[in-house]
């Protein structure tokens, strides 16, 4: 089925990441980088280059395409999706990926900064790749497999689709986004433009990992009102904003209830952001729990802890404002059980072990499940994402494609 087909995963992506795309959490813009829409260009140019007539970006960044049915039985409509934009967290520009044939198991020196090793001792999943071929960057950016490797997949099974018509299918949909990185990816899509009746997310780590539960996610702005005085008159008369929300943030549990001490299915309170002056500070929380109630709790004791602190400051006062993110997608997918039971068929004929985990973080298939396209996230094979030690198997790149492949086959068949 595989063994004459040439793959155009990697030979994509290693294109694909050299296009800056990082989105930016401080811009009120939609996509928040235009940069974001060069790849989208690419991409909706690639597409029609393979034959996919409607395929498009939009005024908002998204990359939408239709493969048709070539099928007479009546199949639902399946959308697979990833996003286009980069991380914040690490630099996304001049990206150089490196492709590094037959790792056998040594540490990777990336040249650009000699001092960024890709040893096995710190990431055990290498020892699945010898003999593989691994790409990384050079040192001084990330890669940008989260999630270009997910895009270079989807694109590589458009081609693989449009070269072997004889595989029956329904209609596919094509949706790449913008923004997912900060929180935004699914903000502007247009569901009824989708037309899609489920969808998978292409997004995660190791091979046959197949995830139906994120966080569920909310933010929380807290802003501080100090008094503000003249600093060489200010005995008695100055309540300084910034060092109240220190104590703040110097009161948070660090043993418990923190990223940094928290795993499985344990959520935290995290402080992202601090932005003041003395009369008036802002703190922006992210509030994560796997249980949506828990994320009320969590709230509640973060407001305890902050009136616990100003009741030292009389004169002092804040604003405690919380915004829902996204939700545990498994509430949706609990319900449209078959999802994800053809997700698990289609990893087996793959040849790999289903990997059942639980995203301690958000896909844009979190809010999409809410949004009526109930949405389980798959594996695309990034690894050491959101940094300069980030890498990706080749293999596992394919591996990916021939998921896909495999799960348009069992919707037919199931149909």
């Amino acid at each position: 089925m595989f063994s004459n087909y040439t793959y155009t995963a990697a030979s994509r992506f290693m294109r694909y990441v050299q296009v800056d795309t990082q989105s930016d959490p401080q811009s009120a813009t939609y996509p928040s980088t235009a940069k974001q829409k060069d790849l989208g260009k690419i991409l909706a140019e690639e597409l029609q280059q393979m034959g996919i007539a409607d395929a498009h970006l939009d005024e908002w960044g998204y990359v939408y395409a239709t493969i048709p049915a070539n099928t007479d039985k009546k199949v639902p409509v399946i959308c697979f999706c990833a996003h286009m934009d980069t991380a914040p967290d690490c630099s996304g520009t001049g990206v150089k990926p490196i492709l590094h044939n037959n790792y056998q198991g040594k540490d990777i020196i990336l040249p650009d900064d000699t001092n960024q090793v890709i040893r096995m001792s710190d990431n055990p999943y290498l020892e699945t790749q010898i003999g593989n071929d691994i790409i990384t960057a050079s040192g001084t950016t990330l890669l940008g497999s989260d999630d270009k490797a997910g895009v270079a997949e989807i694109m590589d099974l458009v081609n693989y689709l449009c070269s072997h018509p004889e595989l029956k299918h329904g209609t596919i949909k094509i949706l790449f986004t913008p923004d997912e990185e900060i929180g935004r990816g699914t903000a502007k899509v247009d569901m009824k433009k989708l037309g899609a009746d489920y969808g998978y997310t292409l997004d995660s780590g190791d091979a046959g990992a197949l995830e139906d539960e994120t966080f569920s996610a909310d933010g929380v702005q807290v802003v501080i009102h100090g008094v503000s005085a003249h600093p060489g008159f200010a005995k008695g008369k100055m309540i300084n904003a910034l060092k109240i929300a220190g104590e703040i943030l110097a009161f948070l549990p660090k043993s418990r209830l923190s990223p940094e001490s928290t795993e499985g299915k344990r959520g935290f309170i995290h402080p992202v952001r601090v932005e003041g002056i003395a009369e008036k500070c802002t703190l922006e929380f992210i509030i994560r729990d796997f249980d949506t109630a828990g994320l009320i709790k969590k709230e509640d004791y973060l407001r305890t802890q902050i009136e616990e602190r100003l009741r030292t400051y009389p004169k002092a006062s804040f604003e405690f404002k919380v915004t829902e993110q996204y939700r545990n997608m498994k509430e949706v997918l609990d319900l449209h059980p078959h999802v994800v039971e053809y997700a698990k068929e289609a990893i087996q004929r793959t040849g790999l072990e289903v990997k059942m985990e639980s995203i301690r973080g958000g896909t844009d298939g979190s809010r999409l499940s809410f949004m009526g396209l109930p949405c389980p996230n798959l594996f695309a094979g990034e690894q050491a994402i959101h940094s300069k030690l980030e890498h990706i198997s080749v293999q596992d790149m394919e591996k990916a494609v021939q998921m896909m492949v495999h799960l348009v086959q069992v919707w037919h068949e199931k149909s």
